[in-house]
């Protein structure tokens, strides 16, 4: 019986974690900001913009790509969201986003490759989160190995790493 009532609580608190209002509004951050979303989007929480932290992020549903990269030896295992989900989630309505790192490295990429591919925001490489000093706390990874024209520059380039900032044009 205690486990359920554990179990009813954690759902409620996921629930109102991500509860949004009839005027896009969504729970602000507990901890330290990973992540900014701005732009195009109608689900804010501070000031038109999004700003999610890591628990935030890691509730969002998990996908998992092992794959090599242009950058580690061997294949990788990297966990996030989707980010697709979180397109979705910010209600975004754009055709690029414009993808920042910490520091300020900036590429844009169409909205077209989330849905074509299950690119994910990696939070964890080989199930441990990544530094700064590791490409972290979020790097865009792609799902290279499953399909031949992820191995090429063009997408080496949006495989930006350290990334804190997204805004949806």
């Amino acid at each position: 019986m205690i486990a359920r009532r554990s179990l009813i609580a954690l759902f409620a608190g996921v629930v109102s974690l991500f509860a949004t209002s009839a005027y896009g509004e969504m729970q602000r951050p507990q901890n330290d900001v990973i992540l900014e979303v701005s732009g195009k989007i109608a689900v804010m929480n501070e000031g038109g913009k999004a700003t999610f932290d890591r628990a935030m992020l890691m509730t969002l549903p998990q996908k998992e790509i092992r794959t090599t990269t242009a950058w580690t030896d061997g294949v990788q295992i990297f966990q996030g969201p989707l980010i697709r989900d979180v397109l979705k989630f910010v209600q975004a309505d754009g055709s690029n986003l414009r993808a920042i790192a910490l520091n300020d490295y900036a590429i844009t990429i169409p909205t077209s490759d989330f849905e074509k591919y299950d690119a994910i925001l990696a939070l964890l490489m080989n199930g441990e989160e990544m530094s700064v000093r590791e490409k972290g706390p979020i790097w865009i990874v792609y799902p290279r190995d499953q399909h031949n024209e992820l191995q090429s520059a063009e997408y080496n380039e949006k495989w930006i790493w350290q990334l804190n900032r997204i805004v949806v044009e």
